[in-house]
């Protein structure tokens, strides 16, 4: 347990030196929780609930290093999120896999500890940094055990609202160990264009070792125009569709978020 005088302001800055300091040599954020993430945490006494269902309507279509093809298979991820104190929360994701011949499998599991900078800091960004580990089974992906690093820096300015995720992930046991830390990065853009929606584009990247990135033929590269509806204080909305750029990139698919917070105690946003 963490001690109660522990600076969250310094836990925050050592946890970003050691994310790029320990960069040697990731895949990509695969079609399971397809989402960009803003700075802020779930308040204390919150538990935020998400549903990410992604459908890959043109991907893969054939068995590749073992792993099942993407093509016309529905993806349906639980999160559940739960806020500690005003810096910390830890998100735990139960990944699952429809195929199209209808079979319902579960594909793996993961947790994702999470820190942030405080508004009394003052900063001109929001920033924060989540640490996400977890297993999948072979049959998803040729790496059982993964280990993911993001940064997270924001901003909003009226009604424009910018965040950038330059992700760090790695192997822990598999076909990409050797490959060290990997560059996965995204971000978004999005304008109000009414106080209840949001219009933006979302962009997704798999680059390969931080070392020595892929060619270009082979990373992968994805654009998601999207919307975010304002449901109220409690919910989340967003909704896209997503577009391969390159060839190593499914070619189509569709995303939807959805998520309710449920407050305990006089937990949620002030």
């Amino acid at each position: 347990m963490w001690q109660a005088s522990m600076n969250p302001r310094r836990l925050l800055v050592l946890a970003f030196v050691l994310c790029f300091v320990s960069v040697a040599p990731a895949f990509a954020q695969d079609n399971y929780e397809i989402q960009v993430y803003s700075y802020d945490t779930v308040p204390p006494r919150t538990t935020m609930v998400e549903l990410h269902s992604n459908f890959t309507a043109e991907g893969s279509k054939t068995v590749q290093d073992g792993v099942l093809p993407s093509n016309r298979a529905e993806h349906e991820t639980l999160e559940i999120t739960q806020g500690f104190n005003e810096w910390f929360e830890t998100g735990f994701y139960v990944f699952t896999s429809i195929q199209p011949d209808t079979t319902w499998e579960w594909v793996g599991d993961h947790i994702r500890p999470r820190v942030r900078a405080h508004e009394s800091w003052k900063l001109p960004v929001g920033l924060s940094l989540s640490a996400e580990i977890g297993y999948q089974q072979r049959s998803f992906s040729v790496d059982t055990w993964t280990l993911e690093l993001r940064p997270i820096i924001d901003k909003q300015w009226d009604r424009w609202y910018v965040s950038i995720n330059p992700v760090l992930d790695r192997a822990i046991t598999g076909d990409n160990v050797k490959n060290g830390f990997e560059f996965s990065p995204a971000a978004k853009i999005s304008y109000s264009v009414t106080p209840k929606v949001a219009i933006g584009l979302e962009y997704y990247g798999a680059l390969g070792p931080v070392t020595h990135f892929d060619s270009g033929r082979d990373q992968q590269h994805q654009l998601f125009p999207v919307i975010d509806l304002d449901l109220g204080p409690k919910w989340e909305f967003n909704f896209g569709v997503g577009f391969g750029l390159t060839p190593s990139t499914d070619r189509l698919i569709i995303k939807m978020i959805l998520g309710y917070r449920f407050d305990w105690g006089g937990g949620g946003h002030k």
